[in-house]
């Protein structure tokens, strides 16, 4: 996908409406038929006045300000969400990483909710046409089924792309924001005295109103009129803040236009002539409520398709910052940007679909959702503090988190009693997705702080000495190992022991290579030592951390370039299908460490080893990960000693 993020354009616009409003978009599916829900279906005057009020302020404050204004300019060279942000702030503490895991465990559980709130509300719709009811009645059952049959189709379509159905989305959805803007004002019309609710007092006295049955518990279902916030910040990168800068106005207005209609239209009605309450729906009229159904369910649609690509992004950075483990990633559009993981999508289908089953009506779902957005939120705010500090004057950075922060605790609190109904799904998901950060983390911080380094300079002359030794047959031209570490000359022991003691291995050259993975998300870089040789050469890769890290295909282009400027010799083959071939064949040397017993561990250190050496048996191969599935692979098993290594003090007796 081509990057707009330099300047607005009307295609940007557009893709904007497209990928970046599909959850905030839908929300008026759903906010005001759950408050009323909430509220036992009494409501007046003052409940819908307050309602609408706290909507406005609460879309205002949160994602006008927050994330529009202020957490838009928090990118990492065009790219936003969490882990762009922890990419950013990073070096200021390493303690950082914990809300980075936890808000980015919340946002993948998150996606769990809403394509099953979303695409559920829109096909309830479909109970407002007279013929669907004359044929099904009011049976949630058949809601049930249809949403499953569309969930079905939708998570099976990823492994085909986007980019023909693509180009749908923003025009569809720009109609969508259209249709909500002139359906809300014309129900507007009957009753501007609605307009009042712009004035925040009325919000505020409806919280602690005897007409709120909830009391603060209210404001968990105010809320979900801003959990698309968090998305449109981790979408940045696909179309650019000067793009969401110029849409969202138009987007915000359409939004609460229509929140507004919803209650201007409740106010001039009966409502208890409805067997079930949605204002959206019923403020239609009839001969455009096909329409509004048609619409309403390709918006769901394309918010959920907006939440699974979102997912796939966020599981990517993850990765690629060593969060959670590789995961076999295809690309099946033009574009890079345009990613699928095969897992991550059944696993999404799977439990949203179990989500629909259990839950069934879409009032269920609400009361459930919500509440693990509102963690992620709190967590990207934390880092928006270490952001501002080193941008900010002090006041600032401090007052502005503080602010923020204030309201989102709020919110947190009022959306604890979702956890008894229903809402412990997304934290019991939450907290899996946590547990494997953690492992696959602190597991990762075990094994790089024991594996031993050494200066290959040192043992240059061996390797000279190798390379010449004709009683050993060539084990390939090229013979490249991967090291975790590389600083100055110095890279993983176990590399040096495997050719040199483990079966000698007489190659003309010998490369190490170090995967840099860089806080920027397109770094595309290399540095090369050679130690003063022609058959020794250093590489340090510097990739960001939304490229992927296809070793293989760099290494041509460095080896090359190597060759062209003499710093290699060339590799004549003498038979070769290519005429004038100068690169030798490769051999890839992958080291795959496992738990050796003869060390000494806590109970703890040895469940977060094991545990993450489990997780790595169901993960892509290293192979895969670095693009080397098509190549020449040797993989060699290496003991990990972790602790005081345990002497056998085995006694000889004569």
């Amino acid at each position: 996908m081509k990057k707009l993020n330099k300047k607005w354009s009307a295609a940007g616009l557009l893709i904007a409406m497209g990928i970046v409003y599909g959850d905030i978009g839908t929300s008026p599916l759903y906010v005001m038929k759950g408050l009323i829900a909430g509220n036992h279906g009494e409501i007046n005057e003052d409940f819908l006045i307050g309602s609408v009020s706290l909507i406005f302020w609460t879309i205002t404050l949160l994602t006008t300000v927050k994330y529009v204004m202020i957490a838009l300019n928090a990118d990492n060279k065009g790219e936003g969400g969490i882990f762009s942000l922890y990419a950013l702030v990073r070096p200021m503490g390493k303690f950082l990483i914990i809300p980075a895991i936890i808000g980015g465990a919340a946002l993948l559980a998150d996606g769990v909710l809403t394509p099953a709130v979303t695409v559920t509300s829109a096909i309830e719709g479909l109970r407002t046409l007279p013929i669907f009811t004359e044929v099904f009645g009011y049976s949630q059952d058949i809601i049930v089924i249809i949403t499953l049959v569309i969930l079905l189709i939708l998570f099976s379509f990823q492994r085909f792309g986007t980019d023909t159905v693509g180009k749908l989305f923003g025009p569809i959805m720009f109609l969508w924001f259209t249709f909500l803007l002139v359906s809300g004002f014309a129900n507007l019309l009957q009753d501007l005295s609605v307009l009042r609710a712009l004035n925040p007092v009325y919000g505020i006295k409806l919280l602690f109103s005897p007409d709120n049955h909830l009391g603060l518990f209210i404001l968990g279902n105010v809320f979900l009129a801003t959990t698309g916030a968090e998305a449109l910040y981790s979408d940045l990168g696909h179309v650019g803040k000067s793009n969401i800068h110029l849409s969202w106005p138009y987007v915000k207005i359409s939004l609460i236009i229509n929140y507004f209609g919803q209650v201007a239209y409740l106010l001039s009605t009966d409502i208890h002539q409805f067997k079930e309450m949605n204002p959206f729906f019923q403020m239609i009229a009839d001969p455009l409520m096909p329409l509004a159904v048609l619409f309403a369910t390709l918006a769901a649609i394309i918010a959920s398709q907006a939440l699974i690509t979102g997912s796939f992004t966020l599981v990517s950075e993850a990765m690629r910052l060593k969060i959670l483990p590789r995961l076999h990633v295809l690309y099946p559009g033009k574009s890079r940007n345009q990613q699928y993981i095969p897992v991550v999508n059944f696993l999404l289908w799977v439990t949203t679909s179990i989500v629909v089953i259990v839950f069934q009506s879409s009032t269920k779902m609400e009361a459930a959702y919500g509440l693990s957005i509102t963690v992620t939120m709190l967590m990207t705010t934390f880092l928006l503090h270490f952001y501002l500090k080193t941008r900010a004057k002090a006041f600032f950075a401090i007052a502005v988190p503080l602010f923020f922060a204030g309201i989102e605790i709020v919110f947190l609190l009022s959306s604890l009693d979702k956890f008894v109904h229903g809402g412990y799904v997304a934290v019991l998901i939450a907290l899996a997705i946590i547990m494997i950060m953690y492992i696959w983390y602190k597991g990762s911080q075990i094994t790089d702080g024991l594996v031993e380094h050494l200066p290959v300079k040192n043992y240059l002359s061996q390797l000279d000495h190798l390379r010449n030794d004709r009683s050993l047959p060539i084990l390939q031209t090229n013979v490249v190992y991967l090291t975790k570490y590389m600083e100055a000359d110095e890279i993983d022991a176990p590399i040096l022991y495997s050719i040199l003691d483990k079966n000698p291995k007489r190659a003309h050259v010998y490369w190490f290579v170090n995967v840099s993975v860089t806080d920027e998300p397109f770094t595309k870089q290399y540095e090369i030592d050679t130690l003063g040789t022609d058959y020794v050469v250093l590489v340090k890769l510097h990739l960001g951390f939304r490229v992927s890290q296809e070793v293989n295909v760099y290494l041509r282009q460095i080896v090359a370039e190597l060759m062209a400027t003499g710093e290699i010799k060339k590799q004549v083959q003498t038979y070769s299908i290519s005429e004038n071939r100068e690169v030798g064949d490769f051999r890839f040397v992958l080291l795959n460490e496992e738990l050796s017993h003869a060390g000494e561990l806590s109970n703890w250190s040895r469940f977060i080893m094991q545990t993450k050496f489990a997780i790595r048996q169901i993960t892509v191969t290293p192979a895969k990960w670095f693009g080397l599935e098509f190549s020449e692979v040797l993989v060699e098993r290496t003991p990990l000693v972790i602790g005081e290594y345990r002497k056998p003090n085995l006694e000889r007796i004569d």
